[in-house]
């Protein structure tokens, strides 16, 4: 039994959201197609996830199964044999791809790419058997490494409910359900073989190597967590620090009351995170908005935090910051409050690592 088989029958909904949500799930993007059409597995999934979707699927059940769709010879003149060939290229390739493979566009140009050295009708068989078009050699390649605008937001991240202990003033760590469309296909096949020997593991009480998995996940940056209706989820984590601001440090004035105010926003709720860099430590750089509100411009107002003006440039933080060091409110009421990055430079190694920790 392959490990599809496996994990369908040993694990349940968690793993097959993951391995197969991204297939199915209607997206925001899909929003602009009204028509629905049953792909050649008998499925119905709106028209622009089409074709990605049923591809997507068919890698996935070729890399457990080595087996390719039966119907695919109606539209190729190869063999079985030189069909599996293909698959084996197309899933390298479907997992390296950088960015993800999302619209119709992308997954043709992956496959032409992947396969430039086979014959060109199958190809194009193989094109018009999910539904993709037939692009063009004239037409423009994608890069392989998208180059952003230094303002633009690279992604964005909604996360699962955050919890308080996660949380520092400037800072925090959050987690995405590792199902969602944007998640699924990065997914180490490691970590999916390690959710796998876990369940049997805890299933046959064998608990200590049961652990041994569970930490296999979560060094890898992955862990099992509680979903809605108290369903287990796999979900990816996230390190990320608040965009513009400087919170004082855990032994600074106000760097207990700054964790305190992020803690109390945050706290249970799903955030939408946009990400625009990666600092020296790894984290990811971004605006945190909480149920509509902005984090930063909530802990500039109550004075709970410096805007970092060398490196974020924008009015509305310029004016928040502006505005409560003219009332005195938060750290602003001290006499001498202290730069937190002047802070780091004066103390010891502990001090300028309190917020990693």
């Amino acid at each position: 039994m392959g490990i599809f088989s496996s994990l369908c029958r040993g694990v349940g909904n968690t793993l097959i959201r993951i391995i197969c949500g991204i297939c199915f799930s209607s997206t925001t993007d899909d929003q602009d197609f009204d028509t629905s059409t049953p792909d050649h597995h008998g499925h119905a999934v709106s028209q622009p996830t089409n074709s990605v979707s049923a591809l997507a699927l068919d890698l996935f059940h070729f890399e457990n199964t080595c087996q390719v769709p039966e119907q695919l010879s109606e539209h190729v003149t190869s063999s079985k044999k030189a069909q599996a060939r293909w698959y084996k290229k197309l899933f390298k390739a479907w997992k390296d791809a950088k960015p993800p493979t999302k619209t119709p566009e992308q997954a043709s140009r992956l496959v032409m790419q992947a396969l430039h050295q086979h014959q060109k009708a199958d190809v194009e068989g193989l094109l018009k058997f999910y539904g993709l078009p037939i692009l063009h050699e004239h037409r423009t390649e994608i890069p392989a490494v998208v180059v952003f605008p230094p303002e633009e937001v690279k992604f964005k991240l909604q996360t699962v409910p955050v919890d308080a202990k996660a949380v520092d003033g400037d800072g925090l760590t959050v987690y995405v359900d590792a199902a969602d469309h944007k998640e699924a296909l990065s997914v180490p096949s490691h970590v999916l073989e390690a959710l796998l020997e876990r369940s049997k593991a805890r299933t046959s009480r064998d608990y200590p190597k049961a652990d041994a998995l569970h930490k296999t996940t979560i060094d890898a940056g992955y862990r099992m967590l509680k979903g809605s209706n108290n369903v287990d989820i796999l979900a990816r984590k996230y390190r990320i620090r608040l965009r513009g601001i400087d919170a004082p440090e855990n032994r600074q004035p106000f760097g207990k009351e700054a964790k305190e105010e992020l803690a109390y926003l945050v706290q249970g709720k799903c955030l939408n995170v946009h990400v625009y860099g990666e600092d020296q430590y790894g984290r990811l750089v971004g605006d945190v908005y909480c149920h509509g509100k902005f984090a930063q411009e909530i802990m500039l107002k109550k004075g709970l935090a410096w805007h970092y003006a060398a490196y974020d440039k924008r009015p509305g933080l310029i004016e928040w910051a502006r505005k409560a060091r003219a009332a005195g409110i938060g750290l602003w009421a001290s006499s001498d409050p202290k730069e937190p990055w002047e802070w780091r430079k004066n103390n010891s190694r502990n001090g300028k690592l309190d917020k990693l920790n």
